[in-house]
């Protein structure tokens, strides 16, 4: 799992609670194995937790 996500999304800090929260989302989650790379531009801090989790998993069942 790796995640891609730019300068452009905010400071360090921002970048890392990011990577933090989703995570979290993919340890609760069912994700299939193999690799994955998610790739995160800056509305996306914008989102509640909440709203994050349900956009990550409804995009993981798109796969």
């Amino acid at each position: 799992m790796a995640f891609a996500i730019s300068r452009a999304v905010g400071n360090a800090v921002v970048r890392n609670r990011l990577r933090r929260r989703l995570r979290a989302i993919l340890a609760d989650s069912d994700v299939p194995n193999g690799l994955l790379l998610i790739g995160v531009r800056p509305p996306v801090v914008e989102l509640s937790f909440d709203r994050l989790r349900t956009t990550l998993e409804k995009l993981l069942t798109q796969l």
